[in-house]
């Protein structure tokens, strides 16, 4: 009794379609990871490229009922104009004081304490971001 062989003998009628089909799922698996990551990288780039102004709130304290203190660090291009908003919320969640907090000198870093006014006594104040001004000086 002879074995039952399956399929073609392998190398002598060329790569079946299977084979085929692999070899271009493969081809274009790589060609979108490569672009997904090309994209992923551009993005990333762009945010962090395109911030101009990044801020970070060093530490808070509420000094009374109608005010809190806040220590703000900033970082920005020396030509770089803009603002912060900082607000303060009450024990509920409620947002009572919001300050914007300009920033427009040539110094790219900035270390500054703020008073924050607020409507009643806070619980807690946060840096709600930062925005640089559009157009030829900013």
């Amino acid at each position: 009794m002879g074995a039952v062989r399956e399929g073609v003998p392998g190398g002598r009628y060329g790569r079946s379609a299977d084979e085929r089909a692999d070899r271009g799922l493969k081809i274009v698996g790589a060609v979108l990871g490569a672009g997904l990551l090309a994209m992923v990288g551009w993005f990333g780039y762009d945010y962090v490229g395109g911030q101009r102004i990044s801020a970070e709130l060093i530490k808070w304290d509420v000094t009374a009922d109608d005010r809190v203190q806040v220590h703000l660090e900033v970082r920005k291009d020396k030509d770089a104009r803009g603002y912060c908003t900082l607000r303060s919320r009450a024990e509920d969640g409620s947002e009572v004081g919001r300050r914007d907090v300009r920033f427009d000198g040539p110094e790219s870093r900035v270390d500054q304490v703020v008073t924050v006014r607020t409507t009643a006594r806070a619980t807690s104040a946060e840096l709600a971001g930062c925005t640089a001004d559009s157009g030829p000086n900013g």
